[in-house]
């Protein structure tokens, strides 16, 4: 995985897309992809221990090798020795595809290895697909031995190898026989395989390090991560073309002698106080729209049977021109475009101990919050004046420290000169970890409450540890995570704690139960039509795959993402549904090292399944008996009255309703800043809102705030005593 990245979720997105067959008599409410993927795992016992000691076996032995080999080489010199290494692996895919009858991949393989073994100086660089255009094909001789209508055979893990098949174990035997490289015998020519063995191994690295760390249960995403490789191989999907699908549509703009009619308009009245120093400083010009509803969001049916169409229409504080909308789901997913530019800007691989890159350079450190639980990890960056302000940021729901969104609001703060605490969700596996046992995240106030703890201590740990005192605060979140940041805030307005602090609060979930039910809509039709599933799941995690891989190719100002509003609901929801089960996993105290009926009960709960078992106090509550408890309505006073605070939302965030944004413009007046597209943290990557959210920051600018309202005073008092 290079530094150079459009999007770090791609890459995650190519572990959690798999399908293979789909059993008729599977009855859950939500996919079992394990089960539809393996089916049963008739030996997950044993899998499980090989699965931990290959673990061990890679933390202790082979990853200290990787990292050796990644410091004193390069990446550049990586790349070319693991393009040079492709290049020798020819006659596998060229067996193989002859094998299936395949001559147009054998005949592109063919012209392919000619060109870059001559051209490409051994095959060292790819001047096939960067001067000819011809796009490599990927074969093995497991995909030829599946093309013959060989059975896969159960799921197995072995040492050092770890997740296969029987068949797939045929197929690496057969790849070996007819590798080159297998059959360098003198002691000098063996350590230069051995060097190409370990080049091309440490690729594997980040991934394996993102599954270890990021889920609470690494063998079931392995087993799917292995799924979706075998799947699109033996598929050939991998070879689908996206770039038909990724041009923007052009603007038509409007047409000559087109009468345009605006409605009337009239100013949103501004409730509370701005004060010089508040998060809120920029106006805004928000207008009511009279009548209609919302240029976005979902459910209007629901909307118009529940207030009427009587209802007015919000405008936009911020535009993004050529914005090109999809739909409101699969806009969400331009998140993923979030990258600060120099994040990861570095010669070295990310595992070199000379990657001295901003992503490299945040520290790790915990801090204890209960007795006898685990210690709570977070991540920071200090200034190097210690008594700089500190940002410290919530993620969105079920992310960890390692979020790539939060590393970009890391740059981003650090580059104005703030220090960087990052934390996890607090609806995530690794904070429930550092909680007292009874504690179930899903209530804001009492999550507020525990966060604000957490935050307090790391504060201090931080203060103590380089005897400073922070000059200033602001949290923001994103997500899940704003509506923290905006519980914690109404928590301090009334007993504060933490000192002088701001918030930002960033596309905040304003009625969490309908968040919620809309979340779990996602994934909740998808057994209707099982094989129509199975296809499309496949189909989309092929775009995934052909999407990350040309993400060098491309340019997130000219292109859209290649997915259907079906897709994006698959993707998403599946994500979602990911994040839950590790939850659950963690809550029911699951075991990793042994099998479980865990995931029977995982895949029949949603979020509404979840609140109504942890979370209701009584049997006969329903989760909506807690829609004004868990919503923004339930804190409107300090909304109101409150002036240190800032809120970005999107007209078309599939989490909210008309109804509910025109709310919270009641609420907040001019600390609601509205943007026109984007969906749910869809617009993050766009420059409008990044500059827009800098001059909220600037430090520079409230220095010379300060410089003018000491200039005034002093004039002032220079009046009064002449």
């Amino acid at each position: 995985m290079k530094p150079k990245k459009i999007t770090i979720i791609f890459g995650i997105l190519l572990c959690l897309f798999v399908h293979n067959f789909v059993c008729a008599n599977q009855e859950t409410k939500y996919p079992d992809y394990s089960y539809i993927f393996v089916g049963d795992d008739k030996w997950e016992n044993f899998n499980r221990k090989i699965f931990d000691f290959n673990l061990k076996l890679n933390k202790y032995a082979i990853r200290p090798i990787h990292i050796f080999w990644s410091s004193i080489m390069p990446e550049y010199g990586m790349d070319r020795i693991q393009a040079m290494t492709y290049n020798i692996e020819f006659p596998i895919r060229l067996v193989s595809s002859l094998i299936q009858k395949d001559f147009e991949a054998s005949k592109t393989e063919t012209i392919r290895f000619f060109t870059n073994t001559i051209i490409g100086l051994g095959g060292m660089f790819d001047p096939a697909k960067s001067i000819f255009n011809i796009e490599p094909v990927k074969e093995n001789m497991e995909q030829a031995l599946a093309g013959c209508k060989m059975k896969s055979g159960p799921y197995v893990v072995l040492p050092v190898i770890s997740s296969t098949t029987l068949r797939g174990i045929l197929g690496k035997i057969l790849d070996m026989a007819l590798n080159p490289g297998s059959y360098i015998a003198t002691p000098v020519l063996a350590i230069v395989k051995a060097g190409l063995t370990v080049n091309k191994t440490s690729y594997y690295q980040p991934l394996i390090k993102m599954v270890e760390s990021t889920y609470a249960d690494p063998y079931e995403i392995a087993k799917k991560a292995y799924g979706i490789d075998l799947y699109m191989k033996c598929a050939n999907l991998d070879r689908i073309d996206i770039f038909p699908l990724i041009v923007p549509p052009k603007d038509e703009g409007v047409k000559e002698n087109t009468v345009v009619k605006k409605p009337p308009v009239v100013e949103v009245k501004k409730k509370g106080s701005v004060s010089d120093n508040n998060i809120a400083k920029k106006e805004v010009s928000s207008v009511i729209i009279v009548p209609g509803l919302l240029k976005g969001g979902t459910n209007i049916d629901d909307v118009f049977e529940q207030y009427g169409t009587e209802d007015f229409r919000l405008g936009s504080d911020i535009i993004l021109p050529g914005y090109h909308p999809q739909n409101p789901i699969v806009d969400s997913m331009r998140t993923a475009l979030f990258q600060i530019s120099g994040v990861d800007k570095s010669i070295w691989n990310e595992l070199s101990i000379w990657n001295r890159s901003f992503a490299k350079r945040i520290k790790t450190s915990s801090v204890n919050i209960v007795a006898e639980r685990e210690d709570y990890d977070f991540r920071y960056l200090m200034q190097k004046d210690k008594n700089s302000p500190v940002v410290i940021i919530y993620p969105s729901i079920g992310e960890g420290i390692l979020s790539s969104h939060s590393v970009s609001l890391a740059k981003m703060f650090y580059d104005e000169g703030y220090s960087v605490v990052i934390l996890g969700s607090h609806f995530q596996w690794e904070f429930v970890k550092s909680m007292p046992e009874f504690y179930k995240p899903g209530l804001p106030a009492q999550d507020a409450e525990a966060v604000r703890i957490v935050t307090l201590k790391i504060l201090d740990f931080l203060q103590n540890k380089y005897e400073c005192k922070f000059s200033d605060k602001i949290i923001i979140g994103t997500s899940f995570g704003a509506l923290t940041a905006l519980f914690v805030a109404d928590k301090e307005s009334r007993n504060n704690t933490l000192g002088n602090t701001k918030y930002i609060s960033i596309c905040p979930p304003i009625e969490l139960i309908y968040a919620m039910k809309q979340v779990d809509k996602l994934s909740q039709d998808w057994n209707n039509s099982p094989e129509d599933f199975k296809r499309k799941t496949a189909e989309t995690a092929a775009k995934v795959l052909k999407l990350y891989e040309s993400k060098d190719e491309l340019s997130i100002d000219d292109f859209v993402l290649p997915f259907t509003e079906e897709e994006g609901k698959l993707i998403t929801g599946f994500i979602m549904h990911q994040k839950l089960s590790d939850l659950i996993f963690t809550i029911e105290n699951s075991s990793t090292s042994v099998r479980s009926d865990i995931y029977h009960q995982i895949n029949n709960m949603g979020y509404q399944e979840y609140t109504q078992k942890y979370l209701l106090s009584k049997e006969d509550e329903t989760c909506d008996d807690l829609s004004y408890e868990v919503s923004l309505h339930s804190i409107s006073d300090f909304l109101e009255t409150a002036d240190n605070y800032k809120i970005y939302h999107s007209l078309n965030d599939y989490l909210t309703n008309s109804n509910q944004l025109k709310k919270l413009k009641q609420y907040s007046g001019n600390k609601l800043v509205l943007i026109d597209n984007g969906s749910h943290l869809g617009f993050l990557y766009r420059k409008e809102f990044i500059e827009d959210l800098k001059d909220t920051i600037s430090l520079h600018k409230d220095i010379e705030q300060n410089l003018n309202n000491e200039f005034v005073n002093n004039a002032s008092l220079s009046r009064v005593s002449h």
